[in-house]
């Protein structure tokens, strides 16, 4: 039985924010695939901050998480809005840069 130690964790917020970043820079135009790429870097900072909160014994970590869990979730909302209006009139979600 292998005991995970602090740096498998910090790992799996680095891998999972560095996701979020790729998704984010191999798809710019497919603003659907762009919002999930973010939420995905939030978790993955979520994650992190944590890991790093509960192995220093100290909650505000956990607290600045949620504040980021409630932005993320209101950032989803909107973007979801705007995509919607814009799906309304221009029947197509695929934006050009």
């Amino acid at each position: 039985m292998r005991i995970l130690d602090l740096t498998s964790f910090i790992d799996v917020g680095l891998i999972l924010c560095f996701l979020g970043i790729c998704g984010i820079l191999l798809n710019m135009r497919n603003i659907l695939i762009s919002i999930i790429s973010i939420e995905i870097m939030f978790y993955g900072i979520n994650f992190y901050l944590i890991t790093i909160s509960l192995y220093q014994d100290d909650i505000s970590g956990q607290i600045l998480s949620l504040f980021i869990l409630t932005i993320a979730a209101a950032e989803s909302a909107i973007a979801l809005a705007l995509i919607m209006s814009y799906f309304k009139i221009f029947r197509d979600i695929l934006f050009d840069f």
